[in-house]
């Protein structure tokens, strides 16, 4: 084939609307690009409307929500936060960063979300709160988590960075738990360039997630500090983006929706490729088209599956690694155990170009690529 003359695909662009280009002329126009514009008051209105909860604060990252989340629920120093194995860092980071200990639980075959039947082993009297994240857009098993949480008595933290507009049983990814946290980076779903945003439906949790994000000053003269508190404010401008892209999401979902559809006609009668399944009562929301590769049955494996695929222009990703492979964690003594499941799709799992911008012609073509790949 002769694709190496022909433009790249890049794993992921976003698509940005009309209505974000046209808030973002009317903030500029206005002059407020700080925290104090008016776009993120009617952000965190809009969300916690289209959310259907009390309360959306926004933040300047998923990681910052995260990290706001812990500490809105007093997660400190000598606690320990139940996370999942499979995941990116920020995730255990958030935990550390209040000092609390990460405790990981593997993740299942089929979703790669954390695995509720090993959560309880992994409880301590030092648990304070499991932190869920929805994994690639399909959502995590709830009900059970909820219910070893409240016969625990732990607090749940819902990432659902990867997941806006999923569902578990008709219930939104990140309304489920005591705080939900989102992230808005350019290759989410939703976008404002960087940024985050938290939810909750407690009035308490609300007010300390506003006042942790700026400082905790204190409500009667500013400039007196309360507790230690962060600059984790959004700015009008990303707010703007935020205000337009959420008006959007139904129309995102749907193009998710229909890429994963065009890539699983695509690709499903190719032996050795695992390609992404939902389980009954989830609306899976594919943040990206996650694929697994059979060495033996594909011929090739997954390491060398990307490497071809770039060399003819496909931009492709690996799976999140493992704590046992994690520098950070090792030199901490924060991990002293293999995850096996996580292990296993971290080397052997990829995902195709899947961002919202992308054409039917360049699925189409990632598809074909990967056939003659598989032939050869």
């Amino acid at each position: 084939m002769t694709s190496s003359k022909k433009e790249n695909v890049p794993v992921n662009e976003p698509l940005l609307s009309k209505e974000a280009a046209a808030n973002v002329a009317q903030a500029m126009e206005s002059r407020w690009l700080s925290s104090q514009g008016p776009f993120v008051k009617q952000f965190e209105e809009d969300y916690a409307k289209r959310f259907g909860v009390k309360y959306a604060v926004t933040t300047t990252s998923g990681t910052s929500a995260l990290h706001l989340a812990l500490a809105a629920l007093n997660v400190g120093k000598e606690d320990e936060v139940i996370v999942p194995a499979f995941t990116m860092a920020a995730v255990w980071l958030a935990v550390m960063y209040t000092g609390a200990k990460p405790v990981f639980v593997d993740c299942t075959p089929d979703t790669y979300n954390i695995d509720p039947t090993q959560i309880e082993s992994k409880i301590s009297s030092r648990t304070k709160a499991i932190i869920v994240v929805h994994i690639y857009g399909h959502s995590a098993d709830m009900d059970p988590i909820l219910a070893i949480a409240k016969k625990n008595k732990l607090k749940i933290v819902e990432d659902a960075a990867e997941a806006h507009g999923g569902e578990y049983k008709g219930q939104l990814c990140g309304t489920m738990g005591d705080i939900g946290t989102f992230s808005f980076m350019a290759n989410k779903i939703i976008t404002t360039g960087e940024g985050g945003m938290t939810i909750t439906n407690n009035e308490e949790y609300a007010d300390r997630l506003r006042r942790y994000k700026d400082f905790c000053y204190s409500p009667q003269k500013r400039f007196i500090h309360t507790d230690v508190g962060y600059n984790y404010r959004m700015g009008n401008l990303q707010a703007a983006v935020g205000c337009g892209e959420l008006a959007n999401l139904s129309k995102y979902i749907e193009i998710k929706e229909k890429m994963a559809e065009k890539y699983a006609g695509l690709l499903g009668n190719i032996a050795g490729l695992r390609l992404p399944i939902t389980l009954s009562g989830v609306k899976n929301v594919y943040w990206m088209y996650a694929i697994l590769i059979d060495d033996q049955k594909f011929g090739m494996n997954k390491d060398a599956l990307r490497a071809t695929l770039k060399e003819r222009g496909i931009d492709t990703r690996d799976f999140f690694y493992p704590p046992e492979e994690q520098p950070f964690l090792i030199d901490r003594n924060l991990v002293t155990e293999k995850f096996p499941q996580t292990d296993y799709a971290s080397k052997h799992g990829l995902y195709l170009p899947s961002g919202l911008a992308i054409s039917d012609e360049q699925i189409e073509r990632v598809a074909e690529e990967i056939r003659d790949i598989a032939k050869k």
